[in-house]
C-alpha cells in the first residue's frame, strides 16, 4: 500500500491524498485550496495525476477544503464511484452547488469589467458539473466495513468534526491505513466524540492545532456571552464569520441553550446564508447522529433552528436589508475566513463603526481577510474599497471544530502498537510542535509530508 501526498501537506486546505493498493488507485478527498489569491488560483491547475486513472474517491467530510475540486475531477475524466458517509452525502450537493454559483458569479463579474483584449474568465466548474459529479456519489453508514473495489475495503468512523465527518479505515494488500480526516474536540455540542482506533500500519492525521490547546469550552461559552452583553451595551451589531456547516449550527445551539441567561430575545439573529438554511434541514434529518446533550436541548429548550427571533435569509434583497439595521443584530454569514461570501458586505458596512463587534470562531487561513483582521489590520480592502477598521475584534478559540494538541495526542494514543505517523492538514509550526510531542512520548518518527512525497504502509 502506497500513499502519494498532493494537498494539505504543509498547509491546512486542499486535502488530497492518492493511495495505491491491490492494483487500484484510490483518492482520499479532493479539496479546494483556500486563502490567498495565488492559492485559490492554483485550484485550476492540472491535477498531479490522471483523473481518468482513478478507480474511486473517498470523502472524509463535506467542508470545501476537502470536497471543493470534486466536480473538477469529474469534469477532467474521473468516472469511478465517490464514497461518503450518509450525512456527508446529503451535504455535498449543497456545498458544491454554492461553490459553483460563487465561481460562476465571480467569472461573470470579472468578464463584465475586464479590460479590452483581456481573456474571458471561465468558472472552475458549473452547476451542471456538480450534477454530473453527484451522479457518482454512493452513501455509506458509519461503522460498517464495505468492499468498495476488488481487494479494497473501507469503514467510516465518526470523527466528531461536523455532521457526517469521518475517520477512514482502509484495508488492502493485508495492510491497514487510517486517515483521520478532520478530528473534532471531545465535548463538541451536537456531535459525538471522535472514535478511537486501535490498529493501523500507517496513520495520516490532521494537525491544524498541533501547537496549541483550546480554551476550556465552559470558559469560552462564558466569554461569548460576555461579548454579546458588551455589544448590546455598546449599541452596535455583532458579525460572526462562520462556515455554513458546523459552526453556524453550533452558535444557534448555544443561543438556544442560554436563551434566558444571555437575554437572547432582545436580539435579531440573522443566519445570512441560503446554503446554511439548507444545511439546517440536513441536520434536522440526522438526529440519530447527535449526542445525548443535543437531544436534551432539542427537547427542553427552544429549538436552535426555530428560534423566535431567527431569520434565515435566502435572497440577495433580504441580505441587503440587514445593512439598514444599526444595532441589535447578530449576523452569522459565510465565509468563515471572510475571504468571500455575504460576510464581506456586512464587514464593509460595519467595520468602520466603533460600536460594532466582530467575533471569529474558527481557524483563519493565511492570506485571508479574517487572518488580517485577527492580526490587527487597521485597513481592509473589500470589493475594491478601503475600509477603516474601528470595530472591536474577538477571537473565541474554544469553539474550534478541530481537536487541539491535547485532543490529537489523546486520539493517537489509542493506537497499540504505535504505527508510523504522517502529519497532514497543518502549517509547519503546528506540525513541528505536534511531531515533537508525539516523538518524545511514543518514541516513533513522525513524518511531516510535503506535496509529491510518497510513503509505504
Amino acid at each position: 500500500m502506497r500513499v502519494h501526498f498532493h494537498g494539505a501537506a504543509g498547509e491546512v486546505t486542499g486535502s488530497m491524498h492518492l493511495g495505491e493498493a491491490a492494483g487500484k488507485r484510490l483518492l482520499l478527498d479532493c479539496g479546494m485550496c483556500q486563502g490567498s489569491a495565488e492559492m485559490e488560483a492554483s485550484n485550476a491547475d492540472p491535477f498531479p495525476f490522471d483523473a481518468a486513472s482513478l478507480d474511486a474517491l473517498v470523502i472524509s467530510h463535506a467542508h470545501i477544503d476537502h470536497i471543493g475540486r470534486v466536480p473538477l475531477l469529474v469534469k477532467r475524466g474521473f468516472r469511478g464511484p465517490i464514497f461518503a458517509q450518509h450525512a456527508t452525502a446529503d451535504l455535498m450537493p449543497i456545498m458544491l452547488l454554492d461553490s459553483a454559483s460563487l465561481a460562476e458569479s465571480d467569472a461573470e463579474r470579472f468578464n463584465r469589467r475586464r479590460a479590452h483584449g483581456e481573456a474571458e474568465r471561465q468558472p472552475l466548474y458549473t452547476k451542471d458539473d456538480v450534477a454530473d459529479a453527484m451522479a457518482q456519489l454512493r452513501a455509506l453508514p458509519y461503522d460498517a466495513r464495505n468492499s468498495i473495489l476488488d481487494g479494497v475495503e473501507i469503514a467510516f468512523r465518526d470523527a466528531g468534526h461536523i455532521l457526517g465527518s469521518s475517520i477512514v479505515e482502509l484495508w488492502a494488500d493485508g495492510r491497514k491505513l487510517v486517515f483521520s480526516g478532520d478530528l473534532g474536540p471531545k465535548g463538541t455540542p451536537i456531535l459525538r466524540d471522535p472514535t478511537p482506533i486501535a490498529r493501523a500500519d500507517l496513520v495520516l492525521m490532521e494537525s491544524t492545532y498541533g501547537d496549541r490547546n483550546h480554551k476550556d469550552r465552559a470558559d469560552t461559552i462564558s466569554e461569548l456571552g460576555g461579548i454579546l452583553e458588551q455589544a448590546w451595551r455598546d449599541g452596535g451589531n455583532v458579525l460572526i464569520p462562520a462556515f455554513a456547516v458546523g459552526r453556524s449550527q453550533e452558535l444557534l445551539y448555544w443561543f438556544a441553550r442560554y436563551w434566558d441567561e444571555w437575554n437572547m430575545s432582545r436580539w435579531q439573529v440573522f443566519l445570512d446564508s441560503p446554503m446554511a438554511g439548507k444545511v439546517v434541514q440536513v441536520y434536522g434529518r440526522h438526529h440519530d447522529l447527535f449526542d445525548d446533550d443535543a437531544r436534551a436541548v432539542w427537547r427542553d429548550a427552544p429549538n436552535p433552528f426555530k428560534l423566535p427571533n431567527l431569520h434565515i435569509t435566502a435572497s440577495t434583497e433580504e441580505s441587503m436589508a440587514i445593512n439598514r439595521i444599526q444595532r441589535g443584530a447578530i449576523i452569522i454569514a459565510g465565509s468563515g475566513m471572510a475571504n468571500g461570501g455575504r460576510i464581506l458586505h456586512h464587514l464593509r458596512n460595519n467595520l468602520g463603526r466603533r460600536e460594532a463587534h466582530v467575533v471569529f470562531v474558527g481557524y483563519q487561513g493565511a492570506g485571508t481577510i479574517g487572518r488580517r483582521l485577527v492580526d490587527g489590520a487597521k485597513w481592509i480592502r473589500i470589493h475594491g474599497r478601503d475600509v477603516r477598521v474601528n470595530a472591536s475584534m474577538h477571537t473565541v478559540g474554544g469553539l474550534s471544530a478541530h481537536a487541539d494538541q491535547r485532543g490529537l495526542l489523546d486520539w493517537f494514543g489509542h493506537f497499540d502498537p504505535k504505527p508510523p505517523l504522517a502529519l497532514v492538514h497543518g502549517e509547519d509550526q503546528a506540525r513541528e510542535a505536534l511531531a515533537g510531542e508525539i516523538g518524545e512520548r511514543d518514541r516513533i518518527e513522525v513524518v511531516l509530508v510535503r506535496p509529491g512525497m510518497t510513503l509505504d504502509a
